[in-house]
């Protein structure tokens, strides 16, 4: 299983690598087992993924996760600092509950910023966080989108269906990312992959 683990994520990265300088070459790329997308339009902007890996807790799978940007970034500041529409794709790779999955982005955004910098996007968070406690159980193979949308703000779905409603800072958009792209990543070995590197 380990082996076919490594040729998977070998693969993906060879497509990541491959396909997104050659037009139309690949459509999708496959994480975690999940096919998702090499370009998506967000506020009618094409984004090309950025990167993409797989969220291992412990020797469990939970989530594969994909960033899409306007363009391609290789550092945490490059990203954060992006303009224009955003998104980044959580794709579930076992069962989990809403309250459980929002817990966990709770702790990596304190994780990863100040209380002062919390403190500003206080209202957001909390939101955030019902927004999550809305799904009562996410199942294996659920596709959570979290657009930036400039002039609306955070906007997230579940297998397409809005949850929550848009949160306006850009601040806080960019402190849910660093959850993966911060100082103190949820997954050492996702933050390269997320941008774009082998990790």
């Amino acid at each position: 299983m380990k082996t076919t683990h490594t040729a998977n994520r070998w693969m993906a990265g060879l497509a990541l690598t491959l396909g997104l300088g050659l037009s139309g070459a690949v459509q999708a790329v496959e994480v975690g087992g999940l096919k998702l997308d090499d370009t998506v339009k967000v506020a009618g902007k094409e984004l090309k993924l950025n990167g993409a890996g797989v969220r291992v807790r412990i020797v469990v799978k939970v989530y594969a996760l994909a960033l899409y940007l306007p363009e391609k970034k290789t550092t945490t500041a490059g990203v954060l600092e992006s303009v224009g529409p955003r998104r980044f794709t959580l794709g579930l790779l076992r069962e989990v509950t809403g309250d459980d999955l929002g817990q966990a982005f709770m702790a990596g955004i304190t994780a990863n910023t100040d209380k002062a910098e919390r403190s500003k996007f206080v209202n957001q968070l909390a939101q955030f966080g019902e927004a999550f406690v809305s799904i009562p159980q996410a199942k294996k193979g659920d596709i959570i989108n979290v657009d930036w949308v400039p002039d609306t703000g955070t906007v997230m779905t579940l297998n397409g269906k809005p949850i929550g409603e848009p949160l306006k800072d850009i601040g806080f958009y960019n402190a849910v990312l660093k959850i993966w792209l911060g100082d103190k990543p949820v997954d050492s070995s996702l933050k390269p992959e997320i941008l774009g590197a082998k990790g």
